[in-house]
């Protein structure tokens, strides 16, 4: 019997973007059902009733919820085309860096994008440290994992896109090819992949959504 494969997730967040690239990496059918967070559905709240929140992936009615959970399940079941190097050490490290780019580097990034002032300023120092070990953990290397795209390219794959918004957004700049050149690279090699290329959300949609996030963020305060 084949794999009946759902994702809920949303058409701008990155998380979920995260569970479309693996699956198709993997050469795997799945069906999207996108979500309204503001007016979530029954079955969302249904099979994520912890953290009420996407991605989901639901395979053969069974739901796993968190994107590098959802990641770690994926790669666990389906074993062709492996995001995780097969070396110990290496899978570790991997995980780290995954968790490095949600647990640092994703927060610094958005307390930029929702901030002003000083408390924006020390958030961008925060946000060239962490580029800084990222840039640094890419040295000699396409992807993190090598020659192919794998788990922690996956789990920084926002950054590719993103960044260049909430650079438009705020005004502020990130990344460019003198400061950070393995990183610069790597968004190119990793936007290059034709995987990746197809399922970029529309970039003026998101241009909007990040500026009623930013307004609504700093008229608040």
């Amino acid at each position: 019997m084949a794999d009946d494969l759902k994702v809920f997730r949303t058409w701008s967040s990155p998380f979920g973007l995260r569970i479309i690239w693996a699956l198709q990496l993997k050469g795997l059918d799945y069906e999207t059902i996108f979500e309204d967070l503001s007016q979530k559905s029954p079955l969302l709240l249904q099979y994520n009733p912890t953290y009420k929140k996407i991605p989901v992936l639901v395979h053969n009615g069974k739901p796993i919820s968190e994107s590098l959970v959802i990641l770690e399940y994926i790669e666990d079941t389906w074993k062709q085309n492996p995001l995780l190097p097969e070396d110990p050490h290496e899978r570790a490290m991997a995980r780290f860096w995954a968790k490095f780019v949600d647990d640092k580097l994703f927060e610094s990034v958005f307390d930029v994008l929702v901030t002003g002032g000083k408390e924006q300023e020390e958030a961008v120092l925060r946000v060239m440290e962490n580029l800084k070990y990222i840039e640094e953990e890419l040295k000699g290397k396409k992807f993190f994992g090598g020659a192919t795209i794998g788990f922690t390219d996956i789990a920084l794959c926002w950054t590719a896109n993103l960044l260049g918004i909430i650079e438009e957004v705020t005004g502020i700049k990130f990344v460019d090819a003198e400061k950070f050149p393995q990183i610069s690279q790597w968004i190119l090699n990793f936007c290059d992949v034709p995987v990746i290329e197809a399922n970029w959300p529309p970039r003026d949609k998101l241009v909007i959504k990040l500026q009623t996030i930013r307004e609504k963020h700093i008229t608040s305060k």
